[in-house]
Formats: C-alpha cells, sequence, structure tokens
C-alpha cells in the first residue's frame, strides 16, 4: 500500500506538471494551428532563467520567478514576430521544420550560456520527507501538483473572463469571424506564444525542483506531445487529463514492471489512443471537403 501511494502521489505530480507545460501546446495549436516542437525547451529555459536569477544575480524566489516570466513573454513575442511570421501561408510541413529547428537553436543557446552540468534548484517550496497514509513522501510533491492545478485554474479563468481569453478563443474558433469583429488576429498570435512560454516557466521550475536544472528539464517536455495527442491537440480540458494519464501510468509501470518499460510505456498509450480516437479523447474531429 506505501508503494501504491508513492507511486500515485509521484505519478499526479509529474502529471499535473506536463498538464502545465501542455497547455502552452494547446495554446499555440488553437489559435494558430502551429505545433510547437521546442516547447520542452521553453521550460528549459524558464527553469534556467529562474535558477540564474536566484543564484547568479542573488534575488528572492519570486523575484527570480518574475525575471522569468518577463524573459518568456519577450521570448514568445519575438519568437511569433521573428520566425513564425514570415511562415504565414507556408505549408504545415514547413513550419514543423522551422519549430524543430527553433527547438535545437534554442537547446544549444542554452548549452552555450550556461553548460551541460547538472545543477541543483534553490529551495523554493519545502522538500523535507512527510508522511501520508503511512507512506513516506517529498513534500515538493505535494507543492507541485498544487502549484500546477492553481496555475491551470488561473490561465482557465484568465480564457473565461478576461478581453483577452475571449478574444483567444474567438480567434481559435473563426479566424475570419474575428477579424470582422475587430480582433487583432496577429496580436492574438503573439499573445498565444507568450503565455505558452509563460506556462513554460511555471512547469519548468517545478521539474528542476524535482530532477535538478539541466537538460534534462527539456527532455521531460518530450512526454508532453504524448500528453496533447492522447487528450487532444486542441483541448485544454484534454491537456489536464492527458497529463495525469500519462503521469500516473508511466509511475505505475516504472513501480511495478520495470523503469525502463515506464520510459516506454507513454508512447505505446499514445499509439493505442492514435488507433481507436486518431483526434485524441477530447480533439475535436475536423472534416475537410475539397
Amino acid at each position: 500500500m506505501s508503494t501504491f501511494i508513492q507511486l500515485t502521489v509521484n505519478g499526479l505530480a509529474n502529471g499535473a506538471i506536463l498538464a502545465l507545460a501542455a497547455l502552452g501546446f494547446v495554446l499555440i495549436f488553437k489559435a494558430t494551428g502551429v505545433i510547437n516542437f521546442a516547447q520542452g525547451e521553453f521550460l528549459l529555459i524558464g527553469a534556467y532563467v529562474v535558477w540564474a536569477g536566484m543564484v547568479t544575480f542573488g534575488l528572492a524566489w519570486p523575484l527570480a520567478v518574475l525575471l522569468g516570466i518577463v524573459v518568456a513573454i519577450g521570448m514568445g513575442v519575438a519568437i511569433e514576430r521573428s520566425v513564425l511570421r514570415p511562415m504565414v501561408g507556408e505549408s504545415a510541413i514547413a513550419v514543423i521544420m522551422v519549430t524543430i529547428g527553433l527547438s535545437a537553436v534554442l537547446r544549444s543557446l542554452v548549452q552555450g550560456i550556461w553548460g551541460t552540468n547538472l545543477r541543483k534548484m534553490p529551495t523554493i517550496i519545502p522538500d523535507v520527507s512527510v508522511v501520508l497514509f503511512g507512506a513516506p513522501l517529498p513534500e515538493n510533491r505535494l507543492w507541485a501538483i498544487g502549484i500546477a492545478l492553481v496555475a491551470l485554474a488561473a490561465f482557465a479563468l484568465f480564457f473565461r473572463k478576461s478581453h483577452f481569453g475571449v478574444a483567444m478563443r474567438a480567434v481559435a474558433d473563426d479566424q475570419q469571424a474575428a477579424m470582422v469583429m475587430g480582433i487583432s488576429v496577429r496580436r492574438i498570435f503573439a499573445l498565444s506564444w507568450a503565455l505558452a512560454a509563460v506556462s513554460a516557466v511555471f512547469g519548468g521550475v517545478l521539474v528542476a525542483i524535482m530532477i535538478g536544472v539541466s537538460i534534462g528539464v527539456a527532455s521531460f517536455g518530450l512526454l508532453v506531445f504524448a500528453v496533447v495527442i492522447v487528450g487532444g491537440l486542441d483541448s485544454i480540458a484534454g491537456a489536464l487529463i492527458g497529463g495525469l494519464i500519462i503521469g500516473l501510468t508511466r509511475q505505475y509501470v516504472a513501480g511495478y514492471v520495470s523503469a525502463g518499460l515506464g520510459e516506454v510505456v507513454p508512447y505505446l498509450v499514445l499509439v493505442l489512443v492514435l488507433l481507436i480516437k486518431p483526434y485524441g479523447m477530447f480533439g475535436e474531429v475536423r472534416i475537410e471537403r475539397v
């Protein structure tokens, strides 16, 4: 029973962080139709900037996180305007190749600035051990679940209640109709990239707290693709459910079967879901008539 509780809490923590990272992916796809293969690198940069803010510049963690958010907004807007906007009208394959190239550039940039050594993220949330239903657990896993869920709720509230959130939903539903209503689609595109980068800051920091600050943060971000395909590329609710499914499945298989199979099983789940529901569990079925 103790092992089951430990695996469940770890799986929920990983799943909640994956859902937060997948939210950024879904935002970009819903608003712009672009599949962003650099989402894992967004997590990586968010983690390194917050680490540098605390360790290199000696900032308190709230200021370091604020620095990470400011850098993320600037990075997201700069990428949309300088890299993605010139690609409007190009084929989907061309845009995908650009985001793959962007991923390589961002990863090389991080390695060039900070190197490849593993670094410990300074204490932001308590990392002592606590006992839950008789099972010893790292307290930071419980905090990670809570922070990720609060962040997801804040983003959901933003989409439903704020002016920009409603505009983003309008652009996602019908770009032509949104333009007729006076909404600047280009501004919404830039906002989507900025918010995706901001969500990656929170996800990247939470991952770095658990595994350290290294290129491994971006590798963890690769699981985002399994999450969004299982949940549905254009579904925010699907990102949450997909994150929990992948997080829990990975932990249970790694804990009860083998750690190696645990690394593979998210992609086996991905293939299984694609065979049954090609658009994901909550994805919108698109029918194109010629």
